[in-house]
């Protein structure tokens, strides 16, 4: 019975208890594992830390992004209506805005169609009859062209004009007449002559420039520039006949007496170094302000 006991408790021993060396080799890996892990978490809370730290940065740069775009816009761009530094910084920023001349370019551009030459519609011809296009009219209605223009008035404002012209010069006066209104080159008023009974005195003296309206010159048979429709008047009242008649001063429109003196300066007058007088003389006009015996200087004629 002691044998046995004895035996069991060596089997009990042997297998069950460790040895010291088992002891001892199990401290050594436990020290190992517990190493890992250290290292394993450190490395794990480096990286944590670092990522929030990349986190934090990159939502900086992004605010200072943000920041810099709103800036950049203009005033329009930022809720707060008060006058910002962002504001004054903008004031540094090129002007875009359009200028009149700019303006009226573009206006131009996109009224092409209102710049045209036509023969001449029933509709006007009916209103010239007995007006510019007189019952002892001599010059056939073919030979006559119909132009619209657009033009700037003394107000700034675009206008609606209408001239008839001889057809040999009907190009070079629409030509002309886009050259001035891109220019801004301020005319009153364009209308037919009918719409003053084709009364010259009547539409000169109302600053009316026009073109043809049929007539001899006087005491002859032959046919005057505007009666042929080869002349063009511009801004007559600015710009008025002047002749000397038996040493009396003779004056049209009778109204224009204040523009007879061309030595002074003053609005809507033509001369050499006006506009108009350049592109209708580089056009082959002929300008009535150089006639020596007489001066029109409302007057171009081919």
């Amino acid at each position: 019975m002691d044998i046995w006991i004895n035996i069991k408790q060596r089997i009990c021993r042997d297998i069950l208890l460790p040895t010291v060396g088992e002891i001892e080799r199990h401290k050594t890996n436990m020290k190992k594992h517990i190493n890992t892990i250290i290292t394993a978490v450190a490395s794990l809370l480096i990286v944590t830390l670092a990522g929030r730290e990349f986190i934090k940065n990159h939502k900086k740069e992004s605010n200072d992004k943000s920041s810099t775009n709103v800036s950049e816009n203009t005033c329009e761009d930022i809720p707060d209506t008060s006058i910002s530094d962002t504001c004054v910084a903008d004031t540094n920023i090129p002007d875009t805005s359009t200028s009149e001349a700019d303006i009226l370019d573009t206006t131009y551009e996109n009224n092409k169609e209102q710049f045209y030459i036509s023969e001449i519609p029933d509709d006007i011809f009916e209103k010239m009859q007995g007006k510019s296009y007189k019952a002892d009219c001599t010059l056939p209605r073919e030979n006559l062209r119909y132009i619209h223009v657009l033009h700037v008035g003394f107000d700034n404002q675009v206008h609606e004009g209408e001239l008839v012209v001889n057809k040999d010069i009907a190009d070079d006066v629409l030509e002309i007449f886009k050259e001035l209104y891109e220019s801004g080159y301020q005319i009153e008023k364009v209308r037919l002559v009918d719409e003053y009974d084709a009364d010259d005195e009547a539409s000169m003296s109302d600053n009316n420039s026009s073109a043809f309206n049929f007539r001899f010159i006087s005491h002859t048979t032959k046919i005057s520039k505007h009666g042929m429709g080869m002349a063009v008047d511009i801004n007559t009242l600015y710009n008025p006949y002047v002749k000397t008649v038996d040493g009396e001063l003779s004056l049209e429109p009778a109204n224009a007496a204040n523009y007879v003196d061309r030595s002074k300066d003053f609005s809507h007058k033509i001369d050499h170094d006006d506009l108009c007088y350049k592109l209708f003389t580089e056009h082959g006009f002929e300008w009535g302000g150089d006639w020596t015996h007489s001066k029109d200087y409302q007057h171009f004629e081919k």
